[in-house]
This record gives C-alpha cells, sequence and structure tokens, in this order.
C-alpha cells in the first residue's frame, strides 16, 4: 500500500481541487465487487481532495425493467430512443435503483 501511495502522491498532489467527471456504465456495474471497488476509489479521490462527478448509467438494468412492463427498448444508431412511458421506466431504474445501490456503498 505504500508503494502505490508514494506513486499515487505527485498526481495527488497534482489534482488536488480539480474536478473529474467520471462515467460509469451499466455493463461494468454487474460485477458486484467491481463495484465497491469503483464506489471505495470515488470515495478516496474525495479524501485527497479530488472533485469526482459521478455519471452512472444503467441500460442494462432499464433493458430488463422495460422487458418486464412489456415496452420494447428502441435503439437508433447505437442511442436508445427514449419516449414517455420508456422515461417512466428509465426515471424509476435509475433514480429508484441504481442510484440508492451506489449511494448505499458510500
Amino acid at each position: 500500500r505504500v508503494r502505490v501511495l508514494s506513486e499515487a502522491l505527485p498526481y495527488m498532489q497534482k489534482f488536488t481541487g480539480k474536478t473529474f467527471v467520471i462515467k460509469y456504465g451499466g455493463a461494468a456495474m454487474k460485477d458486484s465487487s467491481l463495484k465497491e471497488f469503483v464506489i471505495r476509489d470515488l470515495v478516496f479521490l474525495s479524501v485527497v481532495g479530488i472533485r469526482p462527478i459521478f455519471v452512472h448509467g444503467g441500460g442494462p438494468e432499464i433493458n430488463q425493467w422495460l422487458s418486464k412492463v412489456g415496452i420494447e427498448p428502441v435503439f437508433k444508431n447505437g442511442l436508445r430512443v427514449t419516449d414517455g412511458p420508456t422515461m417512466e421506466v428509465v426515471e424509476m431504474v435509475l433514480t429508484g435503483k441504481v442510484n440508492k445501490e451506489l449511494v448505499a456503498l458510500i
């Protein structure tokens, strides 16, 4: 641990007070042990004075819930087409489930 911290120290000093946007995609979120490491690293960044902005996805979870409620996901050029009913499910999944699970790990 000492070696890792000593290697990281110049970067921690350089980026203290800086803001980083970190995108955490839905596919990576499937692995619970990886999820814990990501959250632990985010907390560490914050403790050393780096300001992470954490943007999480949830595509696989959204698709699962869309299927449960009988809505077929629609994609055009790799982007989700989000109509009203789809948006209701997206909001439910991201705010009611995914976000709460991640915050609970902090």
